[in-house]
């Protein structure tokens, strides 16, 4: 490990740290969402994507590979395609198969290590394409690498309506930095999932397995290890509910039992009942989507869903 590897990991811990302190210390307690991605994480997270009741990856995925040529069209040719929250880049090869002489591909993911894990197929797949991962949290800015080739367009791509873990005046300010990246006429390929029955929702956030459930306490496992936590995870229970007023699914580890944990020598107490917010999944409407990008600084250029209209990949461009 180098200097600024070493450097790098102590500057995440300390504010892994700080977010964990601060969200167990406000009056609903909270751990934000990105946390979940650690090597274990992500790998139920990968596990989740192909469970029965989580419609969203498949779903997403029908639209990608039925209108990738429409799709490829929209955004030219090359194009540099940025991105953020990569995960396994499960999904990309989709617009790399049609894309028309792309000139780089820019992974963002704050794990590491995931992250080149899954970029050796992607190089074998395409040699002649020039990958620039990049090792950062995407929602705290990011530094987009130079390529060889100047491309004509940057396009920055946001499948899973990751979009939806964000309140929306947080939502906002996302989007309006993906405008920044993307700069004058470039874009951003956007997966949004719909409003939609909750007896469709719930149960993709609470799946029969209990793979989510394990996905979320995985955190406090991570908090354990990396922060020096003493959480029991089993004293915790994970709960998935459906908020009409807010338009979002939210994910909670609920205290089995009155107790109190310490974590970076802060002690945090918890009644029995008592949750922590780990996740909000929020769902939109067409048109919410199109006023949310207006005031990012995009405009809608196309839209596609799948028959039943449960999501929707969208093009803004500037």
């Amino acid at each position: 490990m180098t200097h600024e590897d070493t450097a790098s990991t102590d500057h995440h811990r300390a504010a892994f740290l700080a977010d964990v302190v601060a969200g167990l210390s406000a009056p609903v307690k909270q751990i934000p969402p990105k946390y979940f991605y650690d090597d274990a994480g992500s790998e139920l997270f990968d596990r989740i994507c192909e469970l029965p009741e989580y419609y969203v990856t498949r779903t997403e995925t029908a639209i990608l590979r039925d209108y990738a040529r429409d799709i490829g069209d929209a955004l030219g040719a090359r194009v540099m395609l940025i991105e953020p929250g990569s995960g396994s880049s499960a999904k990309v090869h989709l617009l790399l198969d049609v894309l028309e002489d792309p000139v780089a591909y820019v992974p963002v993911e704050i794990s590491r290590e995931h992250m080149l894990a899954s970029l050796a197929p992607l190089r074998e797949r395409y040699p002649g394409l020039e990958i620039l991962p990049v090792a950062a949290d995407f929602t705290a800015g990011f530094t987009v690498p130079e390529s060889t080739r100047e491309p004509a367009r940057r396009v920055v791509f946001f499948p899973g309506s990751t979009i939806g873990n964000f309140r929306p005046d947080d939502a906002l300010t996302l989007l309006s930095r993906f405008a920044a990246v993307a700069g004058p006429g470039g874009g951003l390929l956007l997966g949004a999932d719909l409003r939609k029955s909750p007896a469709v929702l719930e149960p993709a956030y609470d799946d029969s397995a209990g793979v989510t459930a394990a996905f979320n306490r995985n955190v406090l496992t991570r908090i354990n290890r990396e922060l020096g936590g003493d959480f029991d995870p089993g004293a915790f229970r994970h709960r998935a509910l459906w908020n009409e007023p807010e338009s979002r699914v939210e994910m909670h580890l609920v205290s089995l039992r009155d107790q109190r944990v310490h974590v970076g020598g802060t002690a945090f107490d918890f009644r029995a009942g008592e949750p922590i917010v780990t996740e909000y999944s929020h769902k939109y409407t067409l048109a919410g989507m199109a006023d949310l990008a207006q005031q990012a600084g995009f405009r809608v250029e196309q839209v596609w869903t799948d028959e039943q209209e449960w999501f929707s990949v969208q093009y803004l461009v500037r």
